[in-house]
């Protein structure tokens, strides 16, 4: 397959675009997070990303990945906006290091990737306020000794603990903070790092849900 002719810039351009429009996404408090998660080496990164815009944009077969695969590893993390952000980042990169015939294709390339991938990521999204990770059913002869010791937990993740039989007490590490006793229809909430621990009161058969963003106590 012969190269893209209109896109005929020097080779030097695409490897100086990707890294000051890379470098925008970093500093983006919206992107940033998400790339800096999923990103260990940014000079392997842009390599790989030189390879996919070349192959793209000059049919070079240089890049031999998958980019849905690739976003679909971060599906919890990525929201339909980020989309829009990360396409108003590459017009202004675009427009600055490419000539306008050249930044209006790259443009229309990535408007198309960004509404496929985001077509695909949308199907394998949880549910609003759905969790993301669910523990299996505890009783009170396989609930862990770890959640009967104070621990917490991770940043930026919310835990609801849910009894399905039975009645458990939640304490949290803080004299501010009363425990909570939780039964059937009554949950309880455990912030970002929030110091914890459970108390079975009697038999019990229960499970803990992990969130990404503050859910609602629906039982």
């Amino acid at each position: 397959m012969s190269a893209n002719p209109v896109f005929d810039f020097d080779d030097t351009v695409l490897p100086a675009l990707l890294t000051s429009f890379y470098a925008a996404v970093r500093d983006d408090p919206q992107l940033g997070p998400v790339f800096a998660d999923a990103v260990e080496d940014w000079d392997e990164h842009l390599d790989r990303l030189a390879d996919f815009w070349s192959s793209v944009m000059r049919a070079s077969a240089r890049y031999k990945g998958n980019p849905l695969a690739a976003h679909m590893k971060h599906v919890e993390r990525i929201e339909p906006e980020m989309f829009d952000r990360w396409l108003a980042l590459w017009r202004e990169a675009t427009n600055t290091f490419v000539p306008p015939r050249h930044a209006a294709e790259l443009q229309e390339k990535a408007q198309r990737m960004a509404r496929n991938l985001n077509g695909a990521l949308e199907s394998r999204r949880p549910a609003p306020n759905a969790p993301y990770r669910s523990t299996p059913v505890f009783d009170e002869a396989t609930l862990p000794e770890g959640l009967r010791r104070d621990h917490s937990t991770r940043a930026g993740v919310w835990g609801v603990i849910r009894l399905i039989e039975g009645r458990l007490v939640l304490h949290y590490d803080d004299a501010d903070i009363p425990s909570v006793e939780l039964s059937p229809g009554v949950s309880g909430l455990v912030r970002p790092q929030q110091i914890h621990r459970v108390e079975p009161l009697g038999p019990i058969r229960m499970q803990v849900d992990f969130y990404d963003r503050e859910p609602a106590l629906a039982a």
